[in-house]
């Protein structure tokens, strides 16, 4: 039985991002409709506090497959050459349990995390909103970027990070590949980059708060993807208290999410604040924003079926191209499998 293997280059050429965000709208369907198998992450700290294994596994009925994604989060990657994710996502068809492909889980992470932010942000950002304010200048600030200017119609843009160099440099590699004008901040503080935003997408790599409540504008949107941990967070309590709050997933979310269990053992809100899910959402079954003026708010987590349904589609992809690399990898019980 063949194998692809599917490098970062293989990733970013067979999945542009608009496609990226369609796969993932069909996804989070299938997983509000019941049709998905997903357990929470489990966590294995390594024992010289340096980072940890996590391993995401997870099935969907349609179409029907099984896989996981392991990867290493190493914190201290940070402002190296080296992403502080790194791993793979492993696809096996689910009728024989056979390994069809083994993918950077890297690029994965990094265009579908930005793509599910899309979705949300095409279903609660006002019809109207234009201007962007990105807070971090790592991998995932690169691909919201992307997705940003896929979900609306995007006139300005500014960013800001803790480390203005990085920031700056952030802003002439992405001038030059999407050919838009970008702000960069020089302030210690985020402030003066959110105020006035339309859409806000916090990719940092922050414990404590780099977004209060009080610096957002009535009518932004908020994707608030960085912290994934219950004791960090992105987002002050006020900020999470404004908004109507949607998840990717309600369990991962009450159990991981810093952005909101901080705020709910504070008191401020309960669990009841969770409105819903995404892919209720796409399904029609909760409504989003109400009111010009609502502030929206979608926690990202990322999940095991985005990497999968990311997955499928690759090695989908990659054989009817011929890309990445095929190995024969497991066999049958007669002999030696070698189909594509």
């Amino acid at each position: 039985m063949s194998t692809r293997i599917l490098s970062e280059r293989d990733v970013y050429e067979l999945l542009p991002m608009k496609k990226c965000m369609r796969i993932m709208a069909e996804t989070l369907k299938t997983a509000g409709r019941g049709g998905a198998a997903n357990p929470l992450r489990t966590m294995l700290p390594l024992p010289d506090g340096s980072g940890l294994l996590g391993m995401m596994p997870a099935y969907l009925d349609s179409p029907k497959c099984t896989g996981i994604k392991v990867v290493t989060v190493m914190p201290g990657n940070h402002g190296t050459k080296f992403d502080a994710h790194q791993g793979a996502v492993l696809y096996f068809e689910a009728k024989h349990g056979c390994l069809r492909a083994v993918i950077d889980a890297t690029s994965v992470t990094a265009i579908r995390t930005a793509a599910v932010s899309g979705v949300a942000t095409q279903l609660l950002a006002r019809e109207d909103a234009e201007s962007l304010a990105i807070l971090g200048s790592g991998v995932q600030a690169r691909t919201h970027l992307g997705a940003m200017l896929e979900a609306r119609n995007i006139t300005r843009i500014r960013v800001w990070s803790r480390s203005p160099e990085n920031a700056a440099r952030f802003a002439q590699r992405e001038v030059d590949r999407h050919g838009v004008a970008i702000e960069v901040s020089d302030s210690d503080s985020a402030r003066e980059t959110v105020e006035g935003a339309d859409i806000i997408c916090t990719t940092t790599s922050a414990a404590e708060p780099v977004l209060a409540g009080d610096w957002i504008r009535p009518g932004a949107h908020l994707n608030a993807v960085g912290a994934c941990v219950p004791k960090a967070r992105e987002l002050d309590t006020p900020a999470v208290v404004r908004s109507r709050l949607f998840v990717d997933r309600m369990e991962s979310a009450l159990n991981e999410a810093g952005d909101i269990l901080i705020p709910i053992e504070e008191g401020a809100i309960g669990e009841d604040h969770i409105l819903g899910e995404i892919g209720e959402l796409l399904l029609g079954e909760k409504q989003g924003r109400i009111a010009a003026d609502d502030i929206t708010l979608f926690k990202s987590l990322g999940i095991g079926v985005e990497d999968l349904g990311t997955a499928e589609y690759l090695h989908r992809k990659a054989v009817e191209t011929n890309a990445g690399l095929a190995v024969e990898f497991g066999g049958l019980r007669d002999g030696v499998g070698s189909s594509p």
